[in-house]
Order: structure tokens, then sequence, then C-alpha cells
């Protein structure tokens, strides 16, 4: 076991960490509007004067696990008219693809321990183009691309700093911080570098006044002071200036109000910027940084030390190096074990990377909805319109944990579904920590009373795809694989208790009519409809939802697996495995029988499933789009051991005793009379015959098969868009390869065309569980192959391959997803730091969407470099 594995099984190592936001200000937490303005009520000139009342964000941003004390980085390249002290981005309603971050950062290592740690971070040394952002964006349409940084040119002539700041931990609480700041360009360049303690304002919010402290302590340190949380010290390596002011809020600025302290947060911006009066002459408060001031000669290295230790130390830097050098081959080793299997070089720079990334977008999450709707002691009380509004049905919802985020700047709150594939990458680093976070929804303070799990912030309520149970059972195996073949049992069990709830919540509420198909709403696939999924129809009635009747088949699938797994500990779990079989037999009879003429939801003319409108009057009709949504029956496949139902032989005889009973359902799905060589057994919701119907489109290069993976919806609706009228009113669905063209969900995300790498890897999943079942025989025919035929298995790793495009070298040594950026492609201090961007162009290959989101984009770590 090497030394980070030792670490993991000590909590002490991962009691500080990334935890600090990438953005705080336009969250839903912060926004105390009456009417949910959450970008218009904090923004982003508001952020460096207002203390926040539920979290902190900055650059390489670290803190506690219960954010009592926060440490980041800022800086001054002397042009800017305030300093960098958070990343700059557009609020939703400023950017004409929604929100987006106008920065340059890296997320580049990290142990799953945060024991080493490392990030880049490009600075311009010309002034930050904020206003030329803002102003080319505004004229900008959803038919343009985004406008970002590297796009203003300010990269051109090397006049940048690239800062590297790396962590180490000498013990749990004793934190060295190293930051190497290269000027890239080949004149001498001036930085104000500051490293920035501070303690969240818990102050300002309650009738108990209890305020840390910070302040001076020779030499050169910064030492912090807290009732009940000990004493820490900032040694700052050299002879800065220590500077202090309180993290409160400059009401007097932001709202012609009072101030509660004379020196506020935008204190030492305005003393390093303006020379202001604004730092506490008797350097303390609780915000304090030290001052680097420094001139980096051109082509040149400029490194700065900090150590933050719980307690004193007298000799910080002295082991700094050595133990530096420890913790990185310590990293080393640790990743050498992960990838022993893998040769390709650059396969290992990219996995590691999505690996530390999605480490790194850890994030401590507070939100008592509660307090948040009714207002604080200390504070104005809130509109009443807000009780109202968004959220108010959560009023349980009370989270303060370190979670896994899509992307601490576009996405610095959880997703249920995102976190679902987020811990299927965080298995292979931290299986311990991806069970806890699967746990963590399914916890009285996050799950409903009546059984769902909360979607996300911005709507509790909405639902996301229930891919829960499937992440459950993922991580249980795979926990198994890592320790040979031993298992956690009693996570499984808890989180299955929880999910029986989960799972009646959906056939409860989702189930309109009762019959096993299932209105989900947008579920996720945003963009992808003709309609608004979420919103009542223009024509009424509803719409019967392939996608998510199939979601919901998978969910029983995955329940039956869990419930059987559970009856060989316990035979009472036996009933519950009928229970799920039973459920997923019926809801694969409703998909096939369900509307007015019984036809159900597959399209024997197409080949392909179709959702149908449900109209008042009773009449139906299919929403003929080619897209993810009839795909997603392809997910509904679990292959069961019939050793197993040796095992299980009342398990065994009530399924049989259905199927005897209603034949009609099992020629449907089941296979239960022809086992395989293996002696398996085939459950899926898409017989054979059908299943090389979808495929056939699946592979058609002209439909959904891209150089980069399976489009979300088919290139066939380009030239032949889905339209109908209603009143008047036509509605459409086009393909659109690139960013979203319309309005639909703020128009910040797009399922009309591009490449989602999650439900590629479902794709993925889903063949090779069939190849378990059918074998090496069984060929599907390739339209694009001219009378190719290839296994189930080949296709899956045909569609890795076309992944793994997107981010490995060329025989050109250029990577797709750069798109046509020159000097990402070539410039060796660009070309190999890897951004894992939301989704992909359908037909390029480049990245787009949220550049930071390894919770979704991160899954390519599970298949990088492997084939099956």
């Amino acid at each position: 076991m090497n030394a980070e594995r030792t670490r993991l099984k000590d909590l002490a190592w991962k009691k500080w960490g990334p935890y600090v936001a990438d953005r705080q200000w336009g969250t839903v937490r912060e926004d105390y509007s009456a009417n949910g303005d959450a970008w218009g009520y904090t923004t982003f000139d508001m952020a460096r004067s207002k203390a926040y009342r539920w979290g902190e964000e900055g650059i390489a941003g670290i803190c506690d696990d219960e954010q009592r004390m926060c440490f980041a980085m800022a800086f001054w390249n002397k042009q800017d008219p305030f300093i960098k002290e958070i990343y700059y981005g557009l609020s939703g309603p400023q950017g004409n693809h929604g929100e987006d971050v106008k920065e340059l950062y890296y997320y580049l290592d990290s142990t799953p321990t945060h024991s080493y740690m490392k990030m880049l971070y490009k600075y311009p040394q010309t002034a930050f183009p904020y206003d030329e952002i803002l102003e080319e964006t505004k004229k900008r349409t959803r038919n343009d691309p985004e406008y970002e940084l590297i796009d203003t040119g300010v990269f051109n002539e090397n006049k940048y700093f690239d800062i590297y700041i790396e962590y180490a931990k000498a013990a749990p609480e004793d934190i060295l911080v190293k930051i190497t700041i290269h000027n890239r360009a080949d004149v001498d360049a001036a930085l104000n570098v500051l490293p920035t303690l501070w303690m969240r304002n818990t102050w300002s919010f309650t009738d108990a006044k209890i305020k840390p402290l910070l302040f001076e302590k020779e030499p050169a340190s910064i030492a912090a002071q807290c009732h009940d949380f000990g004493e820490y010290n900032l040694h700052c390596e050299g002879d800065p200036e220590i500077i202090f002011c309180d993290n409160n809020t400059n009401n007097e600025l932001l709202y012609s109000a009072k101030n509660e302290t004379g020196y506020c947060k935008d204190g030492i911006n305005n003393y390093i910027i303006h020379k202001a009066t604004t730092v506490n002459p008797y350097k303390e408060g609780t915000k304090g940084a030290a001052n680097y001031d420094i001139v980096v000669k051109g082509g040149d290295t400029h490194i700065i030390r900090v150590r933050l230790t719980k307690g004193e130390h007298e000799q910080p830097f002295k082991d700094f190096e050595d133990i530096l050098a420890a913790r990185l081959q310590d990293a080393n080793d640790f990743y050498a074990e992960i990838q022993h299997d893998l040769k390709n070089e650059d396969a290992k720079l990219v996995q590691r990377q999505a690996l530390g990334s999605i480490l790194w977008n850890k994030q401590f999450y507070y939100y008592n909805v509660q307090q948040w709707l009714s207002g604080d002691p200390g504070q104005p009380r809130p509109p009443v319109e807000r009780l109202a509004g968004r959220n108010r049905t959560w009023k349980h919802m009370n989270c303060m944990d370190i979670i896994s985020m899509p992307d601490k700047w576009e996405y610095p709150w959880f997703a249920a579904w995102d976190l679902g594939f987020h811990c299927i990458t965080l298995s292979i680093v931290d299986i311990d920590f991806a069970k806890q976070q699967l746990e963590l929804l399914t916890k009285e303070q996050y799950m409903h009373p009546n059984g769902q799990l909360p979607a996300y912030e911005w709507s509790f309520e909405d639902a996301n795809p229930p891919v829960h149970a499937w992440a459950a059972w993922r991580v249980y195996r795979e926990e198994a694989h890592q320790n040979g073949g031993k298992t956690d049992v009693a996570f499984l069990e808890s989180i299955f208790h929880k999910l029986l709830l989960t799972f009646t919540w959906w056939v409860n509420r989702k189930d309109e009519s009762g019959n096993n198909i299932f209105e989900g709403g947008f579920l996720g696939l945003d963009n992808i409809g003709v309609f608004d999924r979420n919103k009542q129809l223009p024509m009424g009635g509803y719409i019967e939802q392939a996608d998510g009747t199939s979601w919901m088949a998978m969910f029983a699938l995955n329940m039956l697996h869990i419930a059987l797994e559970l009856s060989r500990y316990n035979k009472v779990y036996i009933d519950l495995a009928n229970k799920f079989f039973e459920h997923f037999m019926y809801i694969a009879g409703a998909l096939e029988y369900l509307g007015e003429n019984g036809e159900g939801l597959w399209d024997d003319e197409d080949g392909f499933f179709y959702d149908q409108v449900q109209l008042p009057t009773g009449k139906t009709f299919r929403l003929k789009v080619r897209s993810m949504v009839g795909l997603i029956p392809l997910f509904a496949v679990e292959i069961i051991d019939s050793k197993v139902l040796k095992e299980l032989p009342e398990f065994e005889a009530r399924m049989q005793w259905f199927l005897e009973h209603r034949p009609d359902l099992a020629s449907l799905v089941s296979r239960f009379k022809e086992k395989n060589e293996s002696e398996k057994i085939l459950l899926s919701l898409v017989r054979a015959d059908r299943m090389k119907h979808v495929l056939y489109r699946m592979l058609d290069e002209t439909e959904f098969l891209s150089d980069h993976g399976i489009r979300a919806l088919s290139k066939y609706h380009f030239e032949h868009p889905y339209e109908l009228t209603i009143e008047k009113e036509t509605f459409c669905s086009k393909y659109t390869p690139g960013e979203s063209d319309n309005a639909m969900f703020g128009g910040n995300s797009n399922w009309r065309g591009p490449v989602w790498m999650p439900v590629n890897a479902l794709i993925i999943e889903s063949l090779l569980r069939f190849h378990t079942y059918y074998g090496e025989d069984f060929k599907v025919e390739c339209p694009t192959g001219s009378g190719t035929y290839l296994s189930l298995r080949q296709i899956a790793n045909d569609l890795i391959k076309r992944l793994e495009r997107i981010y490995l070298k060329d025989h050109t040594e250029r990577r797709v997803f750069f798109g046509q950026q020159e000097k990402m492609q070539t410039d060796a201090y660009f070309k190999d730091n890897i951004l894992f961007f939301e989704y992909f162009h359908g037909d390029t290959g480049k990245g787009l969407g949220a550049s930071h989101q390894t919770g979704w984009t991160g899954i390519m770590a599970k298949f990088l470099g492997y084939r099956f």
C-alpha cells in the first residue's frame, strides 16, 4: 500500500481541501430578492465588496471542511482596475449562450486526500479585457460562438504570467503553498502577489457577534485565532507587507447604508489599487494578505512560499522543498498504481488531469432553506414574496457538507444526476468518498419527506434522471473489484432502503395515468424536444416520455439487481426483488402497448422509440424526433447469472409463475428459456431485432454517429427539421451541432446535436452488457460500413476510440477539443493543459459549454486507453 492509500484511511487528512467555490456570486443561496433574480442580486462587480452568507469563493482556494477559515490567491498586474481575487465571467443574461467563465485556469493534479495539489492560472500582463468581453458578447447572437478570453488576443505576444500554485501537506493541518510565477514575455513585468487568509463571515448573521481575529505576528506571518477553532499561522517567506481588513460588506458602497466596520471586505483591493486608507493600521481584522510586490524578469521565474500551520512552526521553510518533493512522489506512486495497465503516455496525462480536476471540484456546500427563506437575526427581513418562490417546499433542506460539484464556476452547486456520474469517476481514486457522496443525497436533510431526491438549487423539485441506484450498484461492484471480492453490504443495504422511497415517489408523482409510462419533465435533456417538457403543452395534455419510461425501467432493473444481491445475505429481500422484477415487466408492457390503438412508443416504420403526446380528448400522436430519447431504452438492460437464481429458489419460483401467467409480457423482454453458454439470463427493454434497428440508426454517420461519439440528435434533422404547428404557432426541433440557438432553458444548454460524454458512457456500458449475453457471434450491420458487421463489443470499443479522439493527440499532435485555437494546439505552454468541457460539437468535436465540468466529462477516465 503506497503512502496516499495509507492516508486515505485517516479522515483527518481530508479536513483541508479545495473546498472553496470558484464562484459564489449569482447563486441561488446568495439571492434575497423578491423575484428570484439570482444573477442580479449579487453580481461580479459586487463580489469584492459583499460578504457572503453561505460560502466563499477564490482563486485556487482551500479551506477546512466547515469553511471556517479560507486561503486563496490574489494578483494585480498593475494595469487592471481591481485586483484579481476571483475568476471573471458573464452571468446567464449577459452571455450569448448563458453563464460563462472568461478565464484560463487548469486543475492539473490532486491526490484524493489533497496531500498534493497543483493548478495553473494564466494571467495577462496587459489590462484584463473586462469591457471588451462584455461588449463583444452583447453584439453576438445565439448563432455566434462564445467570445473567450483567448479570442481577445491578450496571449498573442506571450505577455502573460503562468502562475502555478502547488499545495503539499506535511500533516493534516500543516499545508505548504508554493507559487511559481513564469514571465512568458521577453521583457520584465511587475506583479503584486497576495496570498490571502480570511474567515467566513459567521458573525453578521446571528445575534451572537463573536468574531475570530487575524493579526500580524513576527516574523512576516498572519496569526488566526478563533475561540473554538484554535490558532493557525500563515508563515510568509521573505519580507512581504502584511495588511488586514474585515470580511464585512461595504454597505455604504453597495446599499448607501452604515458600515459594520471601518475596514470592509474590499479594503485590501482599495489599498493596493488606490493607495486608500482602507486597511487596518493596527494590523488586525478577519481578512489578511501578504503583499509581495515583485518584478519578474523577461523569460524568468519567481517563487513565493508560504506555509499554513496549526499552531507555531519555528522553521517553516527549512524542510519545505523536501516535503513538497515527497508529496509529489506520493502522488506519482498513487497514479502509477492506478495507471499500471495504461501504456499510452498521452492517455496517462489526460486521465490524471481528469481525475485531479474532479478532485479539485469538491466544494463546501452550505444551505439552510428554512433560514434562507425566513432571514437571519442580524439582517433585514427578506421580502415576503420569497415565501411563495423558489424552493419553498424544501424547508427541510439543511446542508453543510463537502460535495462533488459539476463545475465550481459554472455550476457551483450539486446536481443529483451529475453526482451519480461523478461517483463512477471518483471510485477510481477514492471509493469511500464516492460511497459517501451517493449516501449524502439520501439523508433526511436532503431527501424530501416524500422520497424525491433534490435536483439542484435552482429548483430542488425538478426531476433528474434516476441514476442513483445505477451508480450505487456500479460503485459497490468497483469496490469489490478493488478489494479482491470483499463487498460493503451495509452500504448497499442502507442506500437501497432510501431509494425505495425515491422509486415510490416516481411511481406516485410522475406516472400521471397510473399506466407505467412516465412524464418526468425535461429530465436533464434540456433542449432536445419540440416543447419545453417542464411546462404545460400548448394544446393541453401531456407527453408520455420514452426516456422517462426507460429511465424508470433502468431504475427498476438496478433495484432488482441490488435486491438479489442483498437476498444472498438476507432472504427478506426476495419479496422486493420480485416486486422490482414485476414492475420492470409492467413498464415494458406499457412501453409496448400504450396509446389510442395500443401501438406503444415503438415505431415499426422508423425502427425507433418516440415520445407520445396524450391529448385531453384521449387522442395520441408521436413526436417523431430522432433523438437521445429513443436511444435511452438501450440503458434498461441487466444480466443475471443463473447461479444466483439457484441460490434463491423462492425468487425463481415466483418469477416463473409470473412469466407463465403473463406470457404477453414475458415475450417482450426476457430470454429466460434461452440462457447463453455462460448460464446468463438477459433482462432488457429492447429485444434483439429492435436493438438492431436502433443501432442501425445510431451507427449511421448521417444520423447519430460522429467521429467523436454519439450525437444527442440525429443529423437527419438538419435538412429535415421536425416541425409541429399548433394554433398557427410552429414548434421546431432542428439538428444544431454546437451551442444552443434558442432560448429554451435560458439557451445555456443544448441537446440538439452535440456529443455528451456521460450518455455515451451509458451507451457503451449497455452494449457491453448485451455482449455479455449475446457473445461475439451476435453481429450488427453498420450502415456506413457497406456490408460491415460488428459485434457489440467491437461497436463499444469503436465508440471509445471515437471519444478518445476528442482528447488524445492525433498524428499531427493536435487535440480535437481545442478546435481552431492555434495557440492552444501548438504552443508548448498550452497544448498539454486540458479543459474538460460540458459537451462537444457534433461535427467537429470542439469543446463547448462549461469548461471545467469534469463531473460530466471526467467519466471518460473510466474508459480512457482501455479496450474490452
